[in-house]
């Protein structure tokens, strides 16, 4: 069995004991969090629809460095910025639909 979950404006197929990284949540690590589900699917290829989706929060943490260079030619113009993108590392549990 997987489904098809949203969280931080993407979405994701889990299927359970899965484990990803996500836009960070809120909540300590240890907690159980439920994330609603767009779709289930049966390993069958049977398509549930909605559901709920728990899941273990495992850690949280910073990707790496994306350096970010704006340019702009002949105006002596140049910036140079870093982006570190916060995450929640999460374990699929269970897919209750």
């Amino acid at each position: 069995m997987h489904a098809i979950i949203e969280t931080g404006g993407k979405q994701y197929r889990v299927a359970p004991g899965d484990v990803i990284r996500v836009e960070k949540l809120a909540g300590e690590v240890g907690a159980e969090i439920e994330l609603p589900a767009k779709a289930a699917f049966q390993d069958t290829g049977e398509l549930l629809s909605g559901g709920t989706v728990k899941a273990t929060i495992l850690g949280n943490g910073r990707g790496d460095k994306v350096t970010v260079f704006k340019f702009k030619r002949k105006k002596q113009y140049k910036r140079t910025i870093g982006h570190r993108q916060s995450f929640t590392e999460v374990k699929v549990g269970e897919i209750l639909a």
